[in-house]
């Protein structure tokens, strides 16, 4: 299996070098889209990986295209490589749409700015890692925080950098699968998402979100000001677009450390937990911004990754199940319910319930019954409702 280990290169002068050979990456990026595109107007076909990559080891050892050395050969083949699995996305989303299999559109790879470029990746050649946490790029020698081992083969080192101008390194390697290791608790619970209370669980718990980007909205709206009232092109709006970035950045790291610490918890504490299944569009038209600031979407990525290290089950069921308007006590339906009704009464059975606790149990239920566990009788799955 991959596993990918990532440490911060220390900033200095030399580091200058890495930043000209992203943006070279860039400018490379933007004429391989150009050729793509010229290409397919004169005949009318996609320009197929091993031609563009023969081409561009042509343009190479011409003298107006020179530069492009300061990137290695195979950081370009990279890129090429990158374009065509986009093309290659592209055109299968065309033929999946046509089938009805998706309604979800991918637009093929467009033009990018050299200073919105990111990373360069090099594969066998270019680099070399040395001890005492350097590693040596071309001809440079750069140092990284290496915060722990890198275990097995490296296939891949990506250098990368953030919207603030700090570089990290990527490494990916091989590595064996480890057993799982984990005494297991025999718990289980249902969890209802919601935007007052992140997480509710069918047996009482709840998760309250941090929300970050609300919590710094007046630092955002003050660097904001600041960057727009900086002459465009000078060092003042350079340094007030680097302290908008750091402040963007704070509060994603705030988010980031929220989702894994709840992850890990919640994957210690539970042996199998069921999920219901978000319309992340829908969310989004209703509530826009809240919901990106949760980060529901991320946190499920983190959970089910969390949970395959640790042994965990996460369940999902399905997307259209009324686990709100349905009485977990008899069953019922109760097609009467809004979004603003928080505590409703069941007008079969009289039980009253929170909306919250309610919808965690009866996706608790369901999880277990649509996924082969143990059947989960009514009293049990409502203790605490």
């Amino acid at each position: 299996m991959r596993k990918t280990f990532m440490y911060k290169i220390y900033r200095c002068k030399r580091t200058k070098r890495l930043h000209r050979q992203i943006n070279v990456g860039g400018a490379i990026y933007n004429h391989c889209i150009a050729l793509h595109k010229r290409y397919y107007r004169l005949y009318k076909k996609h320009l197929s990986l091993s031609a563009l990559q023969a081409h561009l080891a042509k343009l190479k050892r011409l003298p107006q295209y020179a530069w492009w050395t300061q990137l290695g050969s195979q950081a370009i083949q990279e890129i090429a490589r990158r374009i065509d699995k986009g093309y290659q996305a592209f055109f299968a989303n065309g033929k999946a749409r046509k089938a009805g299999t998706t309604t979800r559109r991918v637009g093929t790879p467009t033009f990018r700015k050299v200073r919105n470029a990111k990373s360069f990746t090099l594969t066998q050649a270019g680099w070399k890692l040395l001890d005492d946490h350097r590693l040596k790029i071309g001809s440079t020698v750069y140092k990284y925080a290496k915060s722990r081992e890198i275990a097995g083969p490296i296939k891949t080192v990506t250098i990368k950098r953030d919207a603030l101008g700090d570089l990290y390194v990527y490494f990916s390697c091989i590595v064996q699968e480890q057993p799982i290791d984990r005494v297991m608790t025999g718990k289980s619970a249902g969890f209802d998402f919601g935007l007052t209370t992140y997480l509710t669980g069918s047996d009482g718990t709840a998760h309250q979100a941090p929300q970050p980007f609300t919590h710094s909205l007046k630092a955002i709206a003050k660097a904001s000001r600041q960057l727009s009232s900086k002459k465009k092109g000078s060092t003042n709006r350079q340094q007030a677009k680097q302290h908008l970035a750091r402040v963007h950045k704070r509060v994603a790291n705030q988010r980031k450390d929220f989702h894994w610490s709840l992850a890990r918890q919640l994957c210690t504490q539970y042996d199998r937990i069921a999920l219901e299944t978000l319309n992340m569009q829908g969310m989004k038209a209703l509530w826009g911004r809240k919901v990106s600031d949760l980060g529901f979407a991320t946190f499920l990525d983190t959970l089910h990754h969390i949970a395959s290290k640790t042994g965990t089950a996460v369940h999902h069921i399905d997307k259209w199940f009324p686990s709100t308007k349905l009485c977990s006590v008899c069953g019922s339906l109760n097609t009467r319910i809004t979004l603003r009704d928080r505590v409703w009464t069941c007008p079969d059975c009289g039980a009253t319930h929170r909306r919250d606790l309610n919808a965690a149990v009866n996706i608790f239920r369901e999880g277990a019954s649509s996924h082969g566990g143990d059947h989960v009788s009514q009293a049990s799955a409502c203790s605490g409702c």
